[in-house]
């Protein structure tokens, strides 16, 4: 498993700089320019001199070589400085928004507690909630409850968050009124009633991720226990004498997990993207808002920055799900 880990980590690397590759080459061939948002009273030639100084004018390699060396040099000794109180970035280029004018992973710093409370809180709820429904309907099968599950995250798969996110708003907050529909990120929780508020103000967008995250891990915790409660080991279980509950709980549902890891962890930056849609229904102050801003005014460092982000994310849980296959069944061995 060790020499599985290492030789998929090194195979990472030459994956990540070939996704960030067509990152850069897709933004650089995307239309628009940075200096459109710039009024017309500026004269041409102040222009020109806003683009060097934003590095527009050097070659096309230069300019990737060198948001290589800021993202994976820079940034990480940025970083350690911070923690650790050292100088090893000291005077040395980030890599810097065009539009905020300062550097872009102080943005996303900033902004990123936001968006992982969010996410984090809804996927979690959505595991909690997925996998109960889907063992249960499984043992269950064509029951009133399966039926009724079926059909429920038939309906959150198939709606996204676009629409769920007005709806709610509409039927919560609008007329119901019992959440807020603008997400303070500015509140701070100092005591009980502000702790409440914090809870009531998450309730919406945590709801709209968790719906999706639902519906998929359920439907596939249900077919993964269908398949595996009729095998041999599990009528050889019940010969034995064992309890239905330790059959399911322990025997089947240990098998069932497998492919179902894969879901869940390859999820998790799928609800990222998912999140930038329903920051913006909620006014999230996120990296999602972030990247929408960076779009609408051209900054392509961010837009860079921030979709390789989610790209090293895709690689690194096809990582874990991996080595967590071999943890949950012992009959998987990479070495």
């Amino acid at each position: 498993m060790l020499t599985f880990t290492i030789r998929r980590l090194i195979l990472a690397i030459p994956t990540l700089l070939f996704i960030s590759l067509v990152i850069f080459l897709l933004l650089e061939l995307a239309p628009g320019d940075p200096m459109a948002q710039v009024p017309l009273t500026v004269p041409p030639e102040v222009k020109e001199k806003m683009r060097q100084a934003l590095g527009l004018g050097e070659p096309m390699h230069v300019r990737y070589w060198k948001w290589l060396v800021q993202f994976f040099w820079v940034e990480p000794q940025v970083m350690f400085d911070h923690y650790f109180g050292t100088t090893f970035s000291e005077d040395k280029l980030r890599i810097i928004s065009w539009q905020h004018r300062g550097p872009v992973m102080d943005v996303v710093v900033e902004r990123l507690p936001q968006t992982l409370w969010v996410v984090g809180m809804s996927y979690i709820v959505g595991i909690l909630i997925a996998l109960p429904i889907g063992i249960y309907s499984a043992y269950k099968q064509y029951s009133i409850f399966d039926q009724a599950g079926t059909f429920i995250t038939m309906i959150g798969y198939s709606i996204p968050p676009f629409f769920t996110g007005p709806l709610v708003i509409v039927i919560f907050s609008v007329n119901l009124g019992w959440f807020p529909f603008i997400y303070d990120t500015t509140h701070e929780v100092t005591d009980w009633d502000s702790f409440v508020y914090q809870l009531r103000q998450m309730i919406m967008p945590v709801m709209v991720l968790a719906l999706q995250t639902t519906a998929q891990i359920s439907r596939y915790m249900r077919a993964s226990m269908l398949d595996n409660l009729n095998q041999d080991y599990v009528r050889t279980a019940r010969a034995k004498g064992l309890s239905e509950k330790v059959v399911v709980l322990v025997h089947v549902l240990r098998n069932s997990m497998i492919p179902v890891v894969t879901v869940i962890a390859l999820g998790l930056p799928a609800i990222f993207g998912g999140a930038i849609i329903t920051e913006q229904v909620f006014s999230v102050n996120g990296i999602g808002g972030q990247l929408i801003g960076a779009i609408q005014a051209n900054d392509l460092p961010t837009v860079q920055t921030l979709t390789f982000m989610f790209a090293f994310l895709i690689v690194f849980f096809n990582l874990i799900a991996d080595v967590l296959y071999g943890i949950l069944d012992p009959r998987i061995r990479y070495d």
